[in-house]
């Protein structure tokens, strides 16, 4: 059988897996991606993008590429409401427009737009930097050695299998990821706790819509709960439905087993609330669960798991897809530095240590508006109380070896509008120029940002003799005497936005710069660790 090696193999190239792979390779990083379909998504899912991932595409250089192709589904900033059917009676308004109040959070807009639009513009860009990508290509095997990962690879269209050996293996591959259960690591939580199916219809819906900008509407009909997404010319979209109930109002234990064309009419018409002689045509039907869990681990030794494969939430919330960019951007410029040999290889045990924890909130976050938005017959004795939105988005907190600092905060997250410098959070946004341009979370450009404030010259002199020793792609960035950002004097930022490390004092400043790198990198203070 054919072998050949690369330092990262990534299995699943749906949203996740490109965003990995656009990531690396603007690392330049080699790398290959496989993906067992023939291309990307086809149904719409994972439409709704937060400022943290729009901010992950704006670092890529394809943010107005992004809003281009959402302008082509959705009319953007729409309300996020709950109703008994869509021309009947509104019960709830959960956003009456979905970037009110986090207008000044960051550079970049929250915006509606599906995987069908979205994964060609990431694919793109990644081939455009440099990746490589099978698709039609499915993984046989997975061998874990202690020194490389070797996969077994079969193009879907006859060719010859072949092997590739890897440094390192990331599992993008979904909710029920082969490779997961390969390692044995268990999920916890609160498992699958519906049965569902997503109605894809076309139906003249610009009467029942009226003047209003609906993004989101949840449905809590007493025939059934669910929700709808519209196409931007109110002729077509889908209806995820959740649970359904009979004439006692007794619920259906399994709504989406073998469902016929006309039941599915029955349904969509219900929740349209429009009639029974609305002219309704089903174009497909897809089925899923819904479930709330986390895997034990994020890592086991050379694979890592990122996106669905390492946390499985419910739609509510629009956390899922998000929460899997947020992977990709800590683990992206991890992986590059360890290839490198810039940073140990104990750096990547970093990721499980800041990420589960974020994405176990995050889970449970989805879960909870579950439960109140959609279905409160649910248990909710265990029930998580209902955190805010920006500071799920922007606030979650990293706490590991990759984060130095003594301000270590107890609660989970951080209210990002209070525009803290704290260490292991996420930059606060600023505008640094006047014409508000760029941002302080554009500073890094692919390394790591030093933001240095006047008086601090020896703590620049110090950092760029220690990143020229070590190839270590660091940015020293002057700040004015009457800077607005309130920068608590010098400040490290890391490749992913994050808060690495801050000192008040130029001449302990100076002296803590290596020392500080050193720890950071997990490297030996004598040596680079080899790869």
């Amino acid at each position: 059988m054919p072998t050949r090696h690369t330092p990262v193999l990534i299995v699943g190239g749906s949203l996740v897996g490109l965003s990995l792979s656009a990531l690396l390779a603007q690392h330049e990083v080699p790398h290959l991606l496989v993906e067992s379909h023939a291309g990307t998504a086809i149904h719409p899912r994972a439409a709704s993008f937060h400022q943290r991932t729009m901010e992950v595409f704006r670092g890529l250089g394809i943010q107005e590429a992004v809003e281009a192709a959402a302008a082509r589904e959705f009319v953007q900033n729409g309300a996020i409401v709950a109703v008994e059917s869509l021309g009947g009676k509104q019960l709830a308004t959960f956003f009456a427009n979905f970037n009110a109040g986090v207008e000044d959070l960051s550079p970049t807009a929250r915006l509606f737009i599906t995987q069908v639009g979205l994964e060609p513009v990431l694919r793109d860009r990644a081939v455009e930097l440099g990746a490589e990508h099978l698709f039609h290509t499915e993984l046989v095997s997975l061998t874990p050695h202690a020194d490389h990962v070797a996969a077994a690879l079969r193009p879907r269209d006859g060719g010859e299998p072949f092997e590739v050996t890897a440094d390192y293996v990331v599992a993008a591959d979904g909710a029920h990821s082969g490779i997961r259960e390969q390692l044995g690591l268990p999920m916890t939580g609160h498992g699958d706790f519906a049965d569902c199916v997503t109605i894809y219809f076309r139906a003249d819906l610009r009467e029942l819509i009226g003047d209003r900008n609906l993004s989101v509407v949840y449905v809590n009909h007493p025939d059934l709960l669910g929700f709808f997404r519209f196409s931007l010319d109110a002729q077509s979209g889908f209806l995820a439905v959740f649970a359904t109930f009979d004439a006692d109002g007794a619920r259906d234990s399994n709504p989406s087993h073998d469902l016929q064309t006309d039941r599915c009419l029955e349904l969509v018409r219900t929740a349209l609330g429009g009639g029974d002689d609305l002219p309704v045509e089903v174009e497909s039907v897809q089925y899923w669960s819904a479930g709330a869990a986390t895997a034990q681990s994020l890592r086991s030794g050379r694979v890592l798991l990122a996106g669905d494969a390492g946390h499985v939430m419910p739609p509510t919330g629009g956390f899922g897809g998000n929460t899997g960019v947020a992977d990709a951007h800590n683990l992206a410029w991890k992986l590059a530095l360890v290839h490198r040999g810039i940073a140990g290889p104990e750096l990547l045990d970093t990721y499980d240590a800041e990420r589960r924890p974020i994405a176990e909130l995050t889970v449970e976050q989805a879960y909870t508006r579950y439960v109140l938005r959609v279905d409160p017959s649910l248990p909710q004795d265990d029930l998580q109380p209902q955190l805010d939105d920006p500071s799920i988005e922007l606030g979650g907190l990293h706490r590991s070896s990759a984060v130095s600092g003594d301000d270590v905060v107890e609660p989970p997250l951080q209210d990002p509008r209070e525009a803290r410098w704290s260490v292991g959070a996420r930059a606060p946004h600023h505008w640094v120029d006047e014409a508000r341009t760029v941002s302080t979370l554009d500073l890094t450009a692919g390394g790591f940002a030093l933001l240095l404030p006047e008086g601090f010259e020896t703590s620049r002199v110090a950092a760029e003799s220690f990143a020229a020793q070590i190839g270590l792609p660091v940015t020293v960035h002057p700040l004015a005497a009457d800077s607005a950002i309130g920068a608590p004097g010098a400040v490290l930022i890391r490749p992913d936005g994050v808060v690495a490390w801050t000192s008040s004092s130029p001449s302990a400043a100076a002296d803590e710069i290596a020392h500080t790198f050193e720890r950071l990198l997990c490297r030996s203070e004598t040596e680079a660790v080899p790869v």
